[in-house]
This record gives C-alpha cells, sequence and structure tokens, in this order.
C-alpha cells in the first residue's frame, strides 16, 4: 500500500477499492500510517467525497479495528440514540438514564466535542469523579446490572473512528456526509443494538445546513444499519438557535437534571420527549409514540429518571450527589449578565457563534491536546422572537477570569440580534427519516 499514491487518487476524484480502504484504516489504527497522511486523505475526502460502497468499506474497516461490545444474551432490547452535533443539545444526558428507567438497555457509546458543537463525553466528565473511559468487560457488566452505560471509545472499540474523529476535528474535515455516517454507525454497530435513533441537526448551526444534505445523510445511515440488523430511525431537529438555555458542559448537566426533576425549558422537553419516544416504540416498550411519551412523563414525575442518573454516575465512579444537589458541579469563578442594548424583538441567536465562543472562554477544544474547562459557557434566556426591553437579561456569561468576560460579550454581541422583528424559526421537530421514507411532521414550536 503506497499510501501518497491513494491520497493522489482521492484527490483527482477516483474511486479507492474496498480493501485499499480497510488496509489504510487499520493501518492508521495501528500507527503505520502518521496523521499527516491521513489528514491530507481526509482534505481529499473532504472536497472529492466518497460514494456508497467506499463509505461502507471505511465503516466495516472501522469496525474491524477494534472489538464489539457483546450485549447478545441481554434479555432486553437495547436502544441508542446519537446526535448528529449541536450547541446547547443535552438530550443524550436524559434520555441515557430517563429510557433506562422504563426497563430498556441504553449502551450509549459517545464523542467529544466536534467542532463548533459539544460533545457528551466533555459533559459527563464536569461531573467529579465521572469516568467514560470504561473496559469492554466493565461496560457489559453494568448495561446488565443497571440497564445504562455512557463510555466513550477506547483502544478496544472502534479505535480507528477515535483517531479519525479527533483528526476530523483537528483538520477542518468535520462536514463530510460520508465521514459523518461511518463514524457515527460504525460506533452504534459496535454497541450490538438492537434499534438506533438518530437527531440530525438542521439549520445554521448543523454540520449539514441545507436540508438536503441532512436527509441525504440520514438515508445514509439509515442504509449502514440495515446492511447490519439494525433498525433505524432519524429526527430532524432545529439547531438554527441553540437548544435549551445553557451552552457549556457543566451548566449543560445542570439543565438535564433540572429535566429530570422536572422543570427545564420547554424546548428541550419537546426535542428530548420526541426522541425518547421513537426509543421506546424501537423497543417494543411501547405501542405508539403517544404511549410513550405518557410513559417518560411518569418516569419524570416518579423520580425513577433522576434514581436512574444517579446510578449511572455512581456505577462509574462520579459524585451521584449532583443529581440532587447541580451546585456540586464545577463552577466558574466569574458571571455577568449580558442585557439587550435596545427595545425590540430577538431576530437571531447563532449557534455557531455561541459554540465558538464556548471554546474560547476555554469550554471547548481548540487541538487535539487542549484541555476543557467545564465550569465555563453560557445561559441564553434570549430565543427567536421573543420581545424585549432594554436592559432585559439576554444572557449570562460564566468566565474562568474577568478578561474572558470580555470575550464572552463580544461572542454574544454578534450571536444575539435585536431588531424590529424577526422571521419565524425552524419547527424544532421538522421530519421523521425511515427506511420507508420521508414523512414531514407538524410539530409545536
Amino acid at each position: 500500500m503506497i499510501v501518497p499514491r491513494l491520497i493522489e487518487r482521492k484527490r483527482d476524484g477516483e474511486r479507492l477499492e474496498p480493501r485499499e480502504i480497510r488496509d489504510l484504516v487499520l493501518a492508521y489504527a495501528e500507527g503505520g500510517v502518521p496523521d499527516y497522511q491521513m489528514a491530507a486523505l481526509l482534505m481529499a475526502v473532504y472536497f472529492r467525497g466518497l460514494d456508497r460502497d467506499e463509505m461502507n468499506a471505511l465503516m466495516d474497516a472501522m469496525l474491524e479495528s477494534g472489538h464489539r461490545l457483546d450485549l447478545t444474551r441481554l434479555p432486553l432490547p437495547r436502544i441508542d440514540k446519537h446526535s448528529t452535533g449541536g450547541v446547547g443539545d443535552k438530550t443524550s444526558l436524559i434520555l441515557a438514564p430517563l429510557i433506562a428507567s422504563l426497563g430498556v438497555a441504553v449502551p450509549m457509546m459517545s464523542g467529544r466535542g466536534l467542532g463548533h458543537t459539544g460533545g457528551t463525553l466533555d459533559k459527563l466528565e464536569s461531573i467529579p469523579g465521572f469516568r467514560t473511559a470504561l473496559s469492554l468487560a466493565d461496560a457489559q457488566k453494568q448495561i446488565a446490572r443497571i440497564g445504562c452505560a455512557m463510555l466513550a471509545q477506547t483502544d478496544e472499540i472502534v479505535p480507528a473512528d477515535r483517531k479519525l474523529y479527533a483528526l476530523r476535528d483537528a483538520t477542518a474535515t468535520v462536514e463530510v456526509i460520508p465521514l459523518i455516517a461511518a463514524s457515527i454507525m460504525s460506533k452504534k454497530i459496535a454497541e450490538s443494538l438492537t434499534g438506533l435513533v438518530l437527531d440530525i441537526k438542521r439549520g445554521s448551526g448543523s454540520f449539514l445546513p441545507k436540508l438536503d444534505d441532512e436527509l441525504e445523510l440520514a438515508k445514509a445511515m439509515i442504509d449502514l444499519g440495515a446492511r447490519h440488523g439494525c433498525p433505524v430511525v432519524a429526527l430532524l431537529t432545529a439547531m438554527d438557535r441553540p437548544l435549551g438555555r445553557a451552552c457549556g458542559n457543566a451548566l449543560e448537566v445542570a439543565e438535564a437534571i433540572e429535566v429530570l426533576k422536572g422543570g427545564g425549558p420547554p424546548d428541550l422537553i419537546e426535542v428530548t420527549l420526541a426522541l425518547g419516544a421513537e426509543m421506546l416504540v424501537l423497543a417494543a416498550a411501547a405501542t405508539s409514540r403517544e404511549a410513550a411519551q405518557v410513559l417518560m412523563r411518569d418516569a419524570i414525575a416518579s423520580g425513577r429518571a433522576l434514581l436512574k442518573l444517579e446510578e449511572i454516575v455512581s456505577a462509574q465512579g462520579g459524585d451521584a450527589g449532583v443529581a440532587r444537589d447541580p451546585t456540586r458541579l464545577p463552577q466558574a469563578p466569574h458571571q455577568s449578565s449580558f442585557d439587550a442594548k435596545r427595545e425590540g424583538v430577538v431576530q437571531s441567536v447563532d449557534p455557531r457563534a455561541i459554540g465558538y465562543g464556548v471554546i474560547a472562554l476555554g469550554g471547548g477544544g481548540r487541538n487535539m491536546e487542549a484541555r476543557v474547562d467545564p465550569s465555563v459557557g453560557f445561559v441564553i434566556s434570549a430565543k427567536p422572537g421573543l420581545h424585549v426591553t432594554k436592559g432585559q437579561n439576554l444572557a449570562t456569561i460564566h468566565a474562568r477570569s474577568i478578561v474572558d468576560l470580555d470575550v464572552g460579550r463580544s461572542t454574544l454581541e454578534s450571536a444575539i440580534v435585536v431588531g424590529d422583528s424577526a422571521r419565524p424559526p425552524l419547527p424544532l421537530v421538522s421530519h421523521r427519516v425511515t427506511a420507508r421514507g420521508v414523512e414531514t411532521l407538524t410539530a409545536p414550536s
């Protein structure tokens, strides 16, 4: 295998053979191909793409690079949910304990922040002591015991994707449909799932802002799941503004806990319950999405979902007390209110700008080696269409220094626009995609 020749061929728009992709990916996972060569290939793929056979070969090679989480003996349905990445998107933190509390096994393998988006692993690790680097054996035992594990990729589980995921983030090669699809589905197929629900983000803050691209991504992942006997349902959800109020790792954990206690922002609740309903129907734990909503609301009201979160946190070495007292999470030493400079209507809250603002505050990785400060971020009360008065709070900045408060203000000044009128935002849940086709939904917003 001559790697520069593969890069050259893909650069020139040629097709790579499945065997070539397999050998390249496995060699990269084992350290036989340097990052700089793989980065060059990723950039060639960014511009030239991969056809469906190349995408299938990439996912199969990433699966082959490691072992799988063998849960086939577990007498429970095994359902996971995965998001393509958003700002303020903490639905996984809610859904894992919520769905597990209803008798469904949830093996949830997640990633770190990618581009401007936050990562579930970074959020979980803001809980003091929480371990995401579980071995396969430990994860299998935990799922059998309490019905859920929230884990990272390790050298055992799709290690090739783990390396490629970090490299894509560091080389600005994230927004490629075959790379996104193969990355997500390699992790999910490795979990021995009986069903998967995808949250495909749409709008200005998504990796693929065009609706046609989002639908293409959903169909690609549905096809990959079908090849491995895993039924997949995808919902397209709004990311033209942040989801919920909290943006930043520990802040988002606190907001997820608020939802599990029966509170939380209405938009976050709506999206979370829509995704959870699909999970429960796929698991045959509910006969309809309406019945599933009733089950989830009861699990929250009864406290079962919050108790399950405590179980998960305790099992993975974390401070379970945060479920009852979120102030035990890391707290930024400096907070400042960001207020409206004029009366008017909030025209936009740019999620991409907010996401990069969290990174600028230290809450996300600028490169593959960067350390993340879990305490920083924004709590944003402004929503598109909201009428505000001069001096009204639009957001609160959480920063580690006085200087960083100015960084936060600069972010919000460009991200939150107040004018005389605003266009309606995207519906929170707009489309449902299955192997049978695309269904346009009418969801309240």
